[in-house]
């Protein structure tokens, strides 16, 4: 197990994709976590991408919650409370990412807590930021990217808008609110200050966009539309930068001198687009591309395309993928036993990063709910009897 974090406990009020996963990260590296849910069980636990269950636990429960332990409360209930406010007063950080205003209402949010413990760090997700006209609009990642211009960039002129194949905005915004967390442990480490850190799915997909959002911005003259023409990858890129079917599949063309494409080819036209022509003429260059790249197999065309330069890749699916060498050399995929009840084997895809070579390890796979309720209780300092009787009064499950 990683030891980045150990010794930095965090108390997780997080449901649905981007909460958890940003949770998730930091668990990894070493972070105790603990992972409080209603008695029956957050959102993610009863609903699931694909509508695949695997040992009764949802693909949506089990793509954000390994490494964390599990405490079922009934927040609604006194006693509840209560038992969240002595977990916060162990704690280092509070992450939750609720709507604006459910915290509050528990008294559980950052002003109470951090006057209770100033020194706490208190991370809070939202779709839009803590306040604001959006406050109370539904913050969901397929309508962050109709909203704020990812959908709008991946489709193509002809396609029109498309939304990207993930949850982007939830999967970046979990990284960035995991790098908000750590940045304000390393302060906190410095000066014994506190901090909120505030994430939101708005900014997470605009920073997703940077690159050609900041090429938008401060270009002279503005582009009639943001959609890709053809087979380009992206407005803001040449020709032949995109995509291409070939006889079997389809392959990845990047950035490449006209003169060497036309070569490797076999195309002349394409010698025929220079200076800023991948530019002006891109749909025409793209076009021509197309025919050219469409007489051969993806083999035949990576045979000839490797020994000359030319920047290019095999438009792979999730059984290629799992076969890719270099995925194989990064384990990038990790299978472990699972907590379900038959404790059927999962596979995970694994923390993205490595500390001086390591790979962090899944030392508890996502837990059922209320796993380590009365361990953590007996943590606190509950007695046995204390405990039995929040159980049958369902202040705990």
């Amino acid at each position: 197990m990683l030891d980045l974090l150990k010794g930095t406990r965090i108390i997780s009020f997080n449901h649905f994709l981007l909460g958890p996963v940003g949770v998730q990260h930091l668990a990894d590296m070493g972070a105790d976590v603990i992972a409080v849910e209603t008695v029956g069980g957050a959102w993610q636990r009863h609903w699931s991408g694909a509508n695949a269950f695997r040992d009764e636990q949802s693909m949506l429960f089990l793509c954000g919650n390994r490494n964390k332990r599990s405490i079922a409360l009934d927040l609604r209930q006194d006693e509840a409370r209560e038992i969240a406010l002595q977990l916060i007063d162990t704690a280092d950080v509070v992450m939750e990412n609720f709507r604006p205003g459910v915290m509050e209402r528990l008294g559980l949010g950052c002003e109470a807590l951090r006057k209770r413990k100033p020194s706490l760090i208190y991370g809070s997700a939202t779709g839009y930021g803590p306040d604001g006209p959006y406050l109370e609009k539904p913050g969901q990642d397929l309508l962050v990217q109709a909203l704020f211009g990812l959908m709008a960039i991946t489709g193509g002129e002809e396609t029109g808008p498309r939304p990207v194949g993930v949850s982007a905005g939830d999967h970046h915004g979990a990284a960035l609110f995991a790098m908000g967390i750590l940045a304000a442990l390393v302060r906190r480490g410095r000066t014994g200050e506190g901090c909120r850190v505030d994430a939101n799915l708005m900014q997470s997909v605009l920073d997703l966009q940077a690159e050609p959002l900041t090429a938008w911005l401060n270009m002279p003259q503005k582009p009639e539309s943001i959609r890709a023409p053809g087979h380009v990858a992206g407005w803001y890129y040449p020709a032949p930068y995109g995509v291409y079917a070939t006889r079997d599949g389809h392959l990845a063309i990047s950035l490449s001198a006209a003169d060497l494409l036309a070569e490797v080819l076999e195309e002349p036209l394409i010698a025929g687009f220079t200076g800023d022509d991948p530019w002006t003429r891109k749909a025409e260059l793209a076009a021509v591309v197309s025919k050219a790249v469409a007489k051969k197999t993806n083999a035949e065309w990576m045979a000839v395309m490797e020994p000359r330069g030319v920047w290019h890749a095999p438009v792979n699916d999730y059984e290629d993928i799992l076969n890719d060498p270099q995925v194989i050399h990064q384990n990038c995929f990790v299978t472990v036993e699972g907590a379900g009840p038959n404790k059927e084997s999962l596979t995970f895809l694994n923390h993205p990063l490595r500390y001086d070579g390591q790979a962090a390890e899944i030392a508890l796979p996502p837990q059922p709910l209320g796993a380590q309720t009365e361990t953590i209780l007996h943590e606190l300092g509950f007695s046995p009897e204390r405990i039995s009787t929040l159980k049958d009064s369902k202040v705990i499950a």
